[in-house]
């Protein structure tokens, strides 16, 4: 069973404030990421802050670990880096994680399970949406290091996966939908659908 790793740093400029606080049914970003890596199957579930990290731990469930990412305003690669270190610090280490955004509202807990059933030590895997990669992103532990090592700016695990050979594909775009909620015009669209 991979470990849930929940990216939930960022300042959200373009939406007007972070997004892990924006609400979308009543629950905000950040609790419905979670529950959504809880429901497909992810345990211990981590989550990175930044941005107003004290504001968005308020609202976290009981049962989820929270650690803030210094120089969260570098990117996702802060984040990613902090994330991954905070895993490998569990005793026992989960055999995987699966990262997942917070501005994925479309994002289904069958999306996270098909990812999560897949998981072991060696998996690296993305979830695809018309054969389109996007994420979630599965990552087993013996990638953590290399993952942290090309995690730089915004780009995440981009550059260690795209040259990666080993890099599989689960097409999930039948259960979730890939979409990101940067703007509150985006965000309005996905209330609407």
């Amino acid at each position: 069973m991979p470990a849930g790793l929940l990216l939930a740093g960022g300042a959200g400029r373009r939406m007007g404030g972070p997004k892990a606080l924006v609400e979308l049914g009543g629950e905000p970003l950040v609790r419905r990421a979670l529950r959504v890596l809880a429901d497909g199957g992810c345990a211990p579930r981590v989550v990175v802050l930044g941005a107003a990290a004290a504001d968005v731990a308020a609202v976290l469930p009981p049962d989820v670990d929270a650690v803030v990412a210094e120089g969260w305003e570098e990117g996702m690669g802060a984040s990613l880096r902090t994330g991954l270190a905070a895993l490998e610090r569990l005793d026992p280490p989960p055999e995987a994680a699966l990262v997942h955004l917070v501005d994925l509202p479309g994002v289904t807990a069958a999306a996270v399970a098909r990812l999560a059933a897949r998981s072991t030590p060696d998996a690296l895997l993305r979830a695809a949406y018309g054969g389109r990669p996007a994420h979630p992103v599965l990552i087993g532990r013996s990638h953590w290091a290399g993952v942290r090592a090309a995690a730089t700016g915004d780009a995440g695990a981009r550059g260690y996966l795209a040259g990666h050979p080993g890099l599989g594909m689960v097409e999930c775009g039948d259960v979730a939908v890939s979409d990101d909620v940067d703007t509150p015009d985006q965000l309005d669209r996905f209330r609407t659908t």
